[in-house]
């Protein structure tokens, strides 16, 4: 097992692990996403774990539940006991968005995962998320 610095979402059914310095944004995109039909799997640590050949997110016991939501508090929610991670986000500045990024991949335990970048205060943040999980479910495709 290793925990990483990070929040984790359910897209679709899909995890999406999202990482940023602290203050980055996590937690607010991580309730974007969640405003929109996701679910809460962990805030600020991530337990990840690999089994079967995927990659499993989890929250850590003692913060299970619990999101934090800058302006607002600490928040106790329902959440999922754990996801496999199909996306990692990386929150970067604006700048540092590419309009047409090449595709990247990041390594967990062995598990290859596609790697997005986002600046995480855009307007489209989380549409950008949700397109991107439903291009990697064959519901819409990327052109090569």
């Amino acid at each position: 097992m290793e925990q990483v610095h990070a929040s984790c979402v359910a897209v679709d059914g899909l995890g999406v692990l999202i990482r940023g310095e602290p203050g980055s944004g996590k937690s607010d995109l991580a309730a974007r996403l969640i405003d929109e039909g996701g679910h809460l799997v962990a805030d600020d640590r991530v337990d990840l774990a690999r089994r079967d050949g995927a990659l499993i997110a989890r929250a850590p016991a003692a913060i299970a539940g619990l999101l934090e939501v800058r302006g607002v508090g600490i928040l106790r929610m329902a959440h999922l006991a754990e996801a496999a991670v199909g996306l990692v986000v990386d929150m970067v500045g604006r700048d540092e968005v590419e309009r047409v990024p090449e595709s990247a991949i990041c390594d967990y335990m062995g598990v290859a995962v596609p790697l997005l970048r986002v600046w995480p205060f855009e307007p489209s943040a989380a549409a950008k998320i949700r397109f991107a999980v439903a291009a990697l479910k064959g519901s819409v495709s990327w052109v090569s």
